[in-house]
């Protein structure tokens, strides 16, 4: 009887062309995972190239590039525009209770200013001046421009940024005037430069609410505000 070792029997010429086969087999192999990886590993590259290209382009929406840019230079407020500026007929048409807002960068949360201030500057470079029309409100004047109807808020005492100092309504200034109104096309492009350049320093545009704003801004995520049962997203 024969063992297991009664099989057939490899010679030297048959061993090398087996462990040939078996090299080409291997190699066959990796050419394959080859094929697919490659691709593949491209695909992940240019992803990478993208996200460090839009990084580069949008950076001051970043929590670290905002911080360095607040605690460098400090910014200044620009000069006040003169107080029959916002008695217009057209400002009065469009802001009714505008006279007796405050215009005080003082009263206005150090943080939020700064920020609103970097936005001035951003808007300037795109040929935009800038004025604030009203920043801090007392808590008594917001609970009066709430009784006014929700057109012009749905935010009562202390359910708006802006009893906190930490909200401001602005508009453009084009020779010397206000321009308020989004009607008026280059004011709406400035807008949509504002909101972008807002949105990248870390601040809320009123300009994506339902009740839209255009010239709103205001810095969440420091302050809960008491809820509102109407639930609009306005803190005029």
């Amino acid at each position: 009887m024969k063992g297991w070792r009664s099989g057939t029997t490899l010679t030297g010429d048959g061993v090398s062309r087996l462990r040939e086969e078996l090299w080409q087999y291997r190699l066959w192999w990796l050419g394959a995972a080859a094929f697919l990886l490659i691709p593949l590993l491209v695909l992940l590259l240019l992803r990478e190239d993208i996200n460090v290209g839009s990084f580069a382009d949008a950076p001051r929406g970043g929590d670290a590039v905002i911080a360095a840019l607040l605690a460098g230079e400090r910014l200044v407020p620009p000069p006040p525009l003169p107080p029959d500026s916002f008695t217009t007929v057209e400002v009065l048409t469009l802001r009714p209770a505008l006279a007796n807002a405050s215009r005080d960068w003082g009263l206005l949360d150090d943080g939020f200013s700064q920020r609103l201030l970097h936005v001035f500057q951003r808007m300037h470079e795109h040929g935009y001046e800038m004025a604030l029309l009203e920043g801090y409100r007392s808590p008594e004047r917001q609970d009066q421009l709430a009784a006014m109807g929700g057109h012009v808020t749905n935010a009562k005492a202390f359910q708006s940024y802006h009893q906190y100092g930490m909200a401001a309504d602005v508009a453009f200034v084009r020779n010397g005037k206000l321009v308020i109104s989004e009607k008026d096309p280059w004011a709406m492009r400035g807008y949509e430069l504002y909101g972008q350049e807002a949105e990248a320093m870390g601040l809320t545009w009123g300009g994506r609410w339902k009740m839209m704003d255009f010239g709103h801004v205001e810095l969440r995520g420091t302050t809960r505000l008491p809820s509102r049962t109407d639930k609009s997203p306005a803190t005029l």
